[in-house]
This record gives C-alpha cells, structure tokens and sequence, in this order.
C-alpha cells in the first residue's frame, strides 16, 4: 500500500520527521532529561560542503549503574520531511550510531574524540556505501583515542541494549553501539572473523557489562 498519502496529511515540510522519530526512541529511555547537542564542525553539513556527515550527536548524562555518557548520531537515517521515502524498508543507511563510554579524566568534560570517531565511520559509509549492522568488527589501528595510552584499540558492533530498533515513517533504524575491545580480543575476533562468532562475544561481555559501555581504562585483564 502506497503510504505517501498519509505521509504528506500528517507531516509538513518544516518538520524533521525523522529527528522526531530518533527524539521519541530516546524520550522513551531519559523522559525530560535534556541532552547536550553538537552540530557539524563550523555549523556547515557535508551536504553543503562541510567535513562531518552526522547532522548532530546528542549526549546524555545516564543515571544508570555504572553513571555513564551516552552518545547518539543523527544523521545516517533520513531525518527531514521526505514523502519519497514514505515506502522504503529503511530509514536512509538504516541506523545510527551509538556509544557508551565510562567518563574519561583525559576528556575534561564531553569526549569530543568519539565525535570524531562516529563522524569518520560516516564519511566510511558514504564514500563505500558500506553500513553498518550489529555483529562486526571495526579495527581502530591504534588507540581509539589518539595519543592516549589506552588498550582499547577497535570496537564491536552491537544493538543499543536500551534504543534497540524503531519503526520510522522513512523506514526502520536500527542504533548500532560501539563498543571498545584489546587488541588481545581483537585478534581474536579477526581469528574467528564471522558474526555469530562476534555476536557471542557481545552476548559474553553483557553478562557483566549488560549496557556495553566502554572504559578506556580497561586492559585485558580487568
């Protein structure tokens, strides 16, 4: 059933039907809880001949146990008002990117280098027109934090425990979180290179750590 329609009557073209969606996905975790938000470098988009793909990253203080920021792109779904889209199986590249991260004294304050690190997996996939999905592996070749003695030297792809997937009027978005590995579990995870494999390793860390966040401090033996 063709759904542009019923797109055009409940939407108008001001409205960022798509933010909304992602907006309401996290209402539903943080209610009135108000996130610090970032914009492209220099407020100029990619699209306008701007360096960062992601439109904004949203990130929030989490009350949970541990405390703990949690970062969310908006950018890699279909975020303006678009009735072309109303019929599509996915939002755009169907998922945004999300991060956990255990606060980190070297950031004094937001970690603006994972602000990079999402904006550099964007430019990955719109120059590759390669996305992201849950149960990969991404090798960072280095530090994940540059010039920072850290183990943590890549990341895993896993479902966002708590945001999951979301039905959107452009389709579905799935947010992907980052999760930081050793290069001890790396090597293994390129050893074993398949998603099953990686995907029991994610269900392995959550027995302990059930909302994947990432500790720059830790090495592979804690």
């Amino acid at each position: 059933m063709d759904k542009t329609e019923a797109y055009k009557a409940k939407y108008q073209e001001e409205d960022a039907v798509g933010w909304m969606a992602i907006d309401e996905a996290l209402n539903e975790v943080y209610g009135q809880l108000e996130p610090r938000h970032y914009g492209p470098a220099n407020g100029l988009h990619y699209a306008a001949g701007g360096q960062d793909p992601i439109d904004g990253i949203s990130i929030y203080d989490h009350a949970g146990e541990p405390p703990h920021l949690h970062l969310i792109s908006y950018g890699m779904s279909e975020l303006y008002y678009a009735p072309e889209k109303a019929n599509e199986e996915f939002s755009k590249w169907g998922f945004e990117f999300t991060c956990r991260l255990l606060p980190f004294a070297e950031d004094e304050g937001d970690p603006f280098w994972l602000v990079h690190v999402f904006n550099n997996l964007a430019r990955y996939v719109y120059q590759s027109g390669r996305w992201f999905e849950e149960n990969q592996f991404i090798p960072a070749k280095g530090p994940v934090r540059l010039n920072t003695d850290t183990a943590i030297v890549g990341f895993v792809t896993a479902l966002d425990p708590e945001l999951g997937r979301i039905q959107t009027a452009h389709g579905e978005v799935s947010f992907i979180q980052l999760y930081g590995v050793t290069q001890k579990e790396l090597d293994d995870l390129l050893a074993n290179a398949s998603t099953d494999y990686v995907a029991a390793f994610i269900a392995k860390v959550k027995e302990t750590n059930p909302l994947l966040i990432t500790d720059l401090t830790r090495t592979d033996n804690n």
